[in-house]
């Protein structure tokens, strides 16, 4: 046996051996294949922008370069840096007239390693985690914790997102109830009155639980929620329900709402003690933003006028995007194509249905799975989207995330062209 034959079957641990690898990466990988070898890919898989479509703010550039000048490069505050923490409690005060203060504010290098140290924080092994599906990421922290993941299926009717009555047989057996709102991979958002339906569930059950007992905690991720569109808005459980303030954790940052993903600024807020749990816990990963990143920032998000008129800019870009899929998959619709989408209602996300399990392709083959009609879209239109059972829904959903970011205008007319021939040719 040779070096390389016997490190495959080194021993590691359970968890690490258990790891389910990312179907989105999979995916990626054969995208990516395709486009190396000299194929035409529209590529709408990727939860990220094209800086040549959507640029930082070039005043956040700025203060990035100024802060490498001006020698910003040792270690930030194991908390973050105490100027940004300052800036995102006027940011949150500003957005959703919420008011935390810096020592409820904890910094990090983007929002999933608040994620991570939220669950490290909150759940010990065989705790209940209780998420929607599809959703991001839920199934891999669940397994990174050692938690017991109560997975709810949600349905179009709902645009995909969880309801109190889909959440009420479980509660009992939740310890945290991680939520998403606008929700990736859909790009659609709780209504007030949903919202407002789950939170009297957990507030019921806080108080059916005895002293000592662990709480529902709500992890709330609303790191899209600066992107909303027409008469969307976006709401939360503490500003509905101000006592829920003790048990909400709150997961946010700059990476999607001013397309700096590749920047690394993120943030959770919520009760202190625990916050203070997850600095502890993160001064060990040392999972911090970059300190120049932090300082830059901070001096950004004080200029409300500045950030405000980018994300009416940043809106109405992505909105034409989505707006141009959706009544371009309406009309392939109205043509008796079996195509559906839901209307755009926030993030870079359209919810796109295509039902074509059962056609035959010009070939003969018939496409039996979701994995057939995903690979059809990708070797036939040139289309690449993420399906939904990639964030955790059933094998034979039909439904897939299509992501914007990285669509020129011309790209949505020249896909939809393309898909429509792709439709054209099976029988």
């Amino acid at each position: 046996m040779n070096e390389g034959t016997a490190s495959k079957h080194l021993p590691v641990s359970q968890m690490a051996e258990n790891l389910i690898g990312s179907e989105i990466i999979k995916l990626a990988g054969e995208v990516n294949t395709k486009i190396r070898n000299g194929e035409k890919i529209y590529n709408f898989t990727i939860g990220d922008f094209n800086p040549s479509i959507f640029p930082i703010p070039e005043e956040l550039k700025q203060e990035i370069i100024n802060a490498y000048l001006s020698g910003e490069t040792n270690y930030p505050a194991g908390n973050g840096m105490a100027e940004l923490r300052e800036s995102v409690s006027s940011y949150i005060s500003g957005m959703q007239k919420l008011n935390y203060s810096a020592d409820e504010i904890l910094i990090a290098g983007g929002a999933r390693p608040v994620i991570y140290a939220t669950y490290k924080a909150i759940i010990d092994p065989g705790d209940g985690v209780l998420f929607p599906v599809p959703s991001w990421n839920n199934n891999h922290y669940c397994h990174l914790s050692g938690a017991k993941a109560l997975c709810v299926q949600t349905k179009p009717e709902t645009n995909f997102m969880p309801t109190a009555e889909d959440i009420k047989p479980f509660i009992k057996d939740t310890v945290l109830l991680a939520l998403c709102s606008p929700l990736n991979p859909t790009g659609t958002t709780f209504t007030e009155e949903a919202l407002r339906d789950i939170c009297e569930l957990v507030i019921a059950e806080n108080q059916r639980r005895g002293e000592g007992e662990k709480p529902v905690y709500i992890m709330y991720d609303q790191i899209y929620s600066a992107l909303t569109y027409g008469d969307i808005k976006h709401v939360d459980p503490v500003s509905l329900y101000p006592e829920l303030r003790d048990y909400t954790i709150f997961v946010d940052g700059i990476s999607k709402a001013f397309s700096a993903t590749g920047v690394r600024v993120g943030w959770t807020f919520g009760p202190e003690r625990i916050i203070s749990k997850m600095k502890s816990i993160l001064s060990h990963v040392g999972a911090w933003a970059p300190r120049a990143e932090q300082i830059a920032t901070s001096r950004y998000l004080k200029n409300g006028k500045t950030y405000e008129h980018f994300l009416d800019t940043i809106r109405v870009r992505i909105s034409e995007r989505l707006n141009g899929f959706y009544e371009g998959l309406c009309k392939l619709q109205e043509e008796g194509f079996p195509v559906e989408a839901i209307g755009p209602q926030a993030a870079m996300y359209l919810t796109v249905k295509l039902d074509l399990r059962g056609k035959t392709t010009e070939e003969g083959k018939k496409l039996e799975s979701m994995e057939d009609v995903t690979k059809y879209i990708l070797d036939v239109a040139k289309i690449a989207l993420v399906p939904f059972y990639a964030f955790g829904a059933e094998k034979d959903s039909p439904w897939f995330r299509l992501s914007v970011g990285t669509a020129s205008l011309e790209d949505v007319n020249d896909a939809l062209d393309s898909l429509r021939i792709a439709l054209e040719k099976l029988k």
